[in-house]
Order: structure tokens, then sequence, then C-alpha cells
């Protein structure tokens, strides 16, 4: 007896659909080209429960014949391939078949579609695998496809879908690759009756791009573009001056569809590594036009990897591109001839103070005084100092062990000297101090992050004027599902509209001008979105420790003994103040013997 067996339809459907549908925004890029496909010029994309609910995709494209709208739901069921050849000429997105029959498979689907000689619209309705029923309808011009229930028949896969918020962010990344590859087609998103994209018909990328990233994302680009006889380039690059740490906008198409390709990263990157500093990642839209038979993009059923003839000469093409186009657009600063004559007024820094210190006249009122009596007019002597003001109160447990390094830990702000805002020294008992100024905060910070994640405890310092940050639809649902964990850590971020953050305060002790907050805010994004371990100990420590890092870079400088001497008895208030959350050291000091030995 044969040991093997030909699996029925039904089963082999839905081992095909664990490979296309993954989750709903799987379902949310395939409705979506195949409505472009279709010749649509506007797209309405409609999602309840971040899909589980429902997924509607609504287009006013060709449409089909009541034939094809029951064949379409058929495997390899296609009318973009018809012999092998055909495979070299491919120049649209869907063109295997498998889609809506591994839709199908997981979900209950409603197709009503119409072509634009018709009089009705046919409509197709699939409930489970044996549930297939059509009529006749009432329906605009084009294809209107429902999903509902997805993975009802798979309950292990629904399961383990993500938050609806991380679903709802797939979603909106499927969408915003498709949009900026057809910039003269309208598109739509809602999700929850709430319209997060309401893009028109664009007149070229550059519209579509402000459209979709705003004012502040567009300026931050410059155009490239290169043809060859191998590629053609084209789009948009990120200014060097304007990379940061965050992933960003980064986009690769290849004849109108986008791809993911590590290796020609890489040759981005290569470029920028000589501008930006490390860690921080330009954004880019990079569209590619090739030779369709040089190119296979039959490689995953996702259709998101593409394979090159020749990636070597894509490689440095692209390479000597980007480099060009940064070089024709000069970012650093030039030269005015015009003033470059007049004498330069030197600006006084914060450290001004601590060469020249300065205090208020202390008021000694003399009730002996006659304005009317000339003999009671005195002069003051030369040279006399004004009266001190009382120190303020200090902040240091006096039961700390590290308070034992100073005689008296109230030092005269005389006895602090300030390296460049970047060392504090100050006389120990066995010498010196010397205190690293931006570790010292990171690690009062993690203190204080550590017990406002623990115990809810944090302290906010609100702005005087709300910054207004600009995140984008995807950050903006990051913060969403955040926003509970941000307050505790003691940031006052309210959301505006669908991709804009109000920022009214930010923890004590970071910066809160605006280009500091902007910069934090988009850190803060990166850092929520890396994935993170599940033990509640480990993670709380692992967040306290970045959100540390990011607070401490964003603080202003210490610009005054009394600021310096205040950092420091926070410091010492620590439970360690030798050294930060990573271990590197904070405080060092120099015995005598040791300064002995430099004489």
């Amino acid at each position: 007896m044969p040991c093997l067996q030909v699996l029925p339809p039904e089963i082999s459907n839905m081992i095909a659909a664990g490979e296309v549908v993954q989750r709903p925004a799987s379902v949310v890029k395939e409705l979506m080209e195949n409505a472009v496909d279709a010749g649509a010029t506007q797209v309405s994309v409609v999602i309840t429960d971040s899909g589980r609910t429902l997924i509607q995709v609504i287009d006013n494209g060709s449409g089909m014949s009541p034939e094809d709208a029951v064949l379409c739901f058929e495997r390899h069921a296609t009318s973009k391939i018809a012999t092998a050849d055909d495979l070299s000429d491919i120049l649209t997105y869907g063109f295997r078949g498998e889609a809506l029959a591994s839709i199908a498979a997981v979900a209950d689907i409603t197709l009503k579609t119409r072509r634009p000689g018709d009089e009705s619209a046919f409509q197709v309705n699939i409930e489970g695998y044996n549930k297939f029923s059509t009529c006749e309808t009432a329906a605009p011009v084009g294809s209107n496809f429902a999903v509902r229930n997805l993975f009802y028949n798979t309950p292990a896969r629904r399961k383990f879908l993500k938050s609806d918020n991380i679903e709802l962010k797939h979603i909106v990344a499927e969408f915003t690759r498709i949009a900026l590859t057809r910039p003269e087609t309208g598109f739509q998103l809602t999700h929850n009756g709430r319209d997060l994209y309401v893009l028109k018909p664009a007149k070229s990328l550059k519209y579509r791009l402000l459209d979709m990233f705003g004012n502040p994302a567009a300026d931050e680009l410059v155009d490239i573009f290169a043809q060859t006889s191998v590629v053609s380039v084209s789009g948009f690059v990120g200014r060097p001056d304007t990379a940061r740490k965050t992933v960003g906008n980064q986009f690769f198409f290849v004849n109108g569809r986008y791809f993911r390709s590590p290796y020609l990263h890489k040759a981005v990157m290569k470029v920028y590594e000589e501008f930006i500093p490390e860690g921080a990642t330009p954004s880019y839209f990079l569209y590619l036009e090739v030779d369709p038979h040089a190119i296979d993009v039959n490689i995953s059923p996702t259709k998101t990897e593409i394979k090159f003839e020749d990636d070597a000469v894509i490689f440095q093409t692209l390479y000597a591109c980007v480099r060009e186009t940064l070089g024709k657009h000069a970012f650093g600063g030039s030269i005015d001839f015009e003033t470059a004559a007049e004498v330069p007024i030197p600006a006084l820094t914060g450290s001004f103070e601590q060469f020249h210190p300065a205090s208020a006249p202390a008021i000694q009122p003399d009730p002996a005084f006659d304005p009317f009596n000339p003999a009671t007019f005195d002069t003051p002597a030369a040279g006399s100092a004004p009266r001190e003001a009382p120190d303020p109160s200090r902040f240091v447990d006096k039961s700390q062990n590290y308070g034992k390094l100073f005689e008296d830990k109230t030092l005269p702000s005389t006895q602090i000297l300030l390296l460049q805002g970047k060392y504090i020294v100050v006389p120990a008992k066995s010498g010196l101090m010397v205190v690293h100024v931006r570790r010292a905060r990171e690690r009062i910070l993690y203190d204080r992050f550590l017990r406002a994640l623990s115990k809810n405890e944090h302290v906010v310092q609100t702005s005087l004027f709300p910054v207004q940050v600009k995140v984008g639809v995807e950050n903006r649902l990051l913060f969403d599902e955040n926003a509970a964990l941000l307050a505790t850590l003691g940031f006052d971020i309210s959301p505006f509209g669908n991709d804009t953050l109000v920022v009214n305060g930010v923890p004590e002790g970071c910066s809160g001008d605006g280009g500091s907050v902007r910069t934090m805010v988009s850190e803060l994004m990166l850092i929520l979105s890396e994935d993170r371990n599940s033990l509640k100990e480990a993670m709380e420590s692992a967040r306290a420790a970045k959100f540390a890092v990011l607070g401490a870079a964003s603080a202003p400088a210490v610009s005054s003994p009394f600021e310096a001497q205040r950092l420091i008895d926070r410091l010492l208030a620590c439970d360690n103040a030798e050294f930060t959350s990573g271990g590197r050291r904070i405080i060092a000091i120099f015995d005598l013997d040791t300064i002995d030995k430099k004489f």
C-alpha cells in the first residue's frame, strides 16, 4: 500500500496560505496590489480591529466578469502569465494567482465587482471552503473585497497575532510602501472609523512625500537621478546633517515594486559613513529601473526579495550615484565675503561666570543716614566685598559612605572647578576627585527611571512652551501602545492628529528646548520599537538604562559651581555613585602621591 497521498485542496490551500498570509497586513498588501494592477485611480482600505474583524479594499479599477470573479479564487488562476517566457517580463505586482486562494482558505470573503460596460455588478460569497455562492448586485465600477474573520479556522495562527497597535503598524507599513509606488493614484486608509491617511493623486513623488511625511521630512531630502545602460536611479536621499539614530524612512523600489536589500543598503551607508556619526542612519527613497529580464522577482511568496543578474554592478552604480548627489550639494557652511572684514564680537557662554564671578550687592540700610547733611555721605571702602548669600540646602544623605570623601560635603564655590563642562574637579580628603558630568547624570536618571518603572514614581518638568513633533502614523501608533509607560517615566505627551505628538513636559533633568525634545522623541520611538526580554525586571532595567542615556545626552550643560555641587550631591545620593548601569566609571580619585609624582 503506498505511503504517499495527494492532499485535498482545502488542506493544500491552508498550507499555501501560511506562506502568503502571515498576518492582516499580508491581506492588505495582496488586495492593494491587485487594485493597482487593475488600473485603479482610487483605492480605499477600511480596517476594523486591526484586521481581525474586517479588511476591506475598494477600488475603481477595471473590474471582472462573472466568470473571472469565480475563477480568481482558484489557485494559480492568473491573467499575467501564460508561458514560461512571461516570467521574464513581469512588470505587475501579482502574477502567480496564489493570493486570493490563500486568503479564501483562512477567512470569509465577499467580492463585488463590475466592469465599465456591465449593467449590474456580480457578487461572490465564500464562507469556508465548501460554502460558495454567487448573485447579481448593485455596485460601482471596480472591485470591492471584504475579508472577515481572518484565521477563523486556524486558531493557533489567530492566537499568535500581536496587539492591535502592532498589527495596525504593519498594515500602515504595507499601505505606505504601495502608496509610494503610485503617486498618481489616490489612497485612503481608515481604521475603526478614523482616517489615518487621505492621499489625493499627486503631481509627482515629491508631493506624495509631502502628503505622507510632512514638510519637515521632505525638506531633509535632495533629489537623485542617474541613468546608465544597466540601471536608472531616481528618487531622494536624506541630507547627512539630518541623519538620526532611528531606522527612519528607508525604501528601495525596482520597476515599481518595493523590495528589501541589506546588500544595497550597505552601498548607501558606505557613502554616508564619512558624513554622519556612528549609529545614525539617513532617510532615502530610491527607485531603480532595470530590464525585467535582468531580475528575478519570484524568489519568495511575499515577493519582497529581488535577485539581480549582476548585483555587484548595481551596488557600484548605486554607490556612485549617491556619492555624486551628496557631492553636488554643499551641505557645509559657506564663507560670506561681504562680512569677512567685520570684527567678530565674542559671545559669552555659560562658563563666563567662573572666570569673572559676579554677585548682587548686599543691601545694608543705615538708620542714621541724613540726606540733608553732607557729612553723612560715606564712601564705601575700596575693594569691599558684598556679603555672600547663604548656601542653599543640600540634597545628600549624610549617612552615605560616598560622602566620606569630603571633610564637608558643602564646598565653597571657589573650590569647584569645571573643565569644559565635561568634568567637575573638587578637593577630597586624599587629593582630588574628578566627576564625569554626563555619566553622573546617566547614573542619577537611571536610578530615578528604575524607581519610576518599579514603584510608579516620577517627576515631570513642565515645559513653558509645548513642542509639537511630527512622528508619522506608525510611530503615533507606537506611542499609543506605550503612552502609560512614558507617563510613568515622567513624560507628559499627548497625541495630536494622526501623526503628531505634543510634548508638554519631560522628566526632571532633561532639556525642554525644541531641538532637544524632537531628538529625544525620535530616540524614544527607536527604543520602544526594539524587542524586549519577557522578564519584567530585565525589561525595566534595560529600559531605564536606555532612557537614562537618552536623558543625559539631552540635559543642559553645567554652567556654574552651584549646578556642579547640586549634581555631585545627587550623585552621592545614588545607590552606586562610582559606575553607570553599563559599568563605566563616573568618579576618579587622584591621591596626593599620584599628584606628587607629576612634579
